[in-house]
């Protein structure tokens, strides 16, 4: 904490101090949010790539006499594949209600050539795909295995990636953070040389001296960081509900324990202002005559 009473060499008030509420607020404003939107893009992407890797389809293409005597043999094949637990084939309705976001809700399933589609739920550690695509091939013609793969790898691929951004950005603003505060210390160091000269003359030593500054705009940093930090939360709780939104803004935000994560923000940037301005004050008195 220092000693209160050398903040007296620091202005109390002036566009230092606004600046460095100011930028600590905005900061921790937009890390709130950085924040909020890699979590919850990343458990999207895990909860997308967790559902896909337990499902699969089956795609039958087959002249119209042949559809049903297909499809019966290829249900027969997943009955006897050792980590298939469910295996059925869609009907009218469900085939419909897939096509309806592209075709509109009058699709004439039972005119057009559409393929018929099996759902196979996977059960302990998955059936080997490789080898159900050698069987079906064998006995059932028309069957093509989508196992999703080609979903799930980019929708991996695709969170990792946010998460990387996600910690680069909060890299980004407590660089720029540090660099603002860093220029606030620095006008107010120079704006008070006078002052620092005199307590020189009295036997002040530099780190009384940049104790002063270090205590005053950290606990800046600090309270503007809190005010920033609970002014994103209160966004992050008005953003529109998954019946509301619906789709991605389903999970945008904070889930469970992962709420603990802003309360963290203004520490981190009272720990960033602490570094910047010693650092800054000391060089700044040094350079000094």
């Amino acid at each position: 904490m220092g000693d209160a009473q050398a903040d007296r060499v620091v202005p109390p008030t002036g566009f230092t101090a606004t600046l460095t509420l100011f930028s600590a607020a905005a900061m921790a404003f937009l890390a709130v949010f950085a924040l909020a939107l890699s979590l919850a893009t990343g458990r999207l992407a895990d909860r997308w790539g967790e559902e896909l890797a337990r499902t699969s389809t089956i795609r039958i293409s087959a002249p119209e006499g042949q559809m049903a005597a297909q499809t019966e043999a290829a249900l027969e094949v997943l009955q006897t594949t050792k980590g298939v637990a469910i295996a059925r084939a869609l009907d009218e309705d469900e085939q419909r209600a897939l096509l309806e976001p592209w075709f509109g809700p009058d699709v004439p399933v039972d005119a057009l050539p559409i393929p018929q589609l099996i759902e196979v739920v996977e059960e302990g550690d998955g059936f080997d795909a490789q080898g159900l695509r050698l069987r079906l091939s064998a006995e059932v013609p028309g069957a093509v295995l989508d196992d999703h793969t080609r979903w799930r790898r980019p929708l991996e691929r695709a969170a990792n990636r946010l998460r990387l951004l996600g910690w680069v950005s909060m890299i980004l603003i407590g660089a720029a953070t540090a660099a603002m505060i860093t220029l606030a210390a620095n006008a107010a160091l120079a704006a008070n040389a006078q002052v620092i000269g005199v307590l020189r003359l009295v036997g002040a030593r530099d780190d009384y001296i940049a104790n002063a500054f270090v205590r005053r705009f950290t606990l800046r940093a600090l309270t503007g960081a809190a005010i920033g930090m609970v002014a994103g939360v209160i966004g992050i709780l008005l953003l529109p509900s998954a019946e509301v939104g619906g789709g991605f803004l389903t999970g945008l935000g904070f889930q469970g324990w992962h709420w603990i994560w802003p309360v963290f923000i203004p520490a981190l940037a009272a720990g960033v202002a602490f570094a910047a301005t010693r650092a800054a004050a000391l060089k700044t008195l040094r350079d000094m005559p």
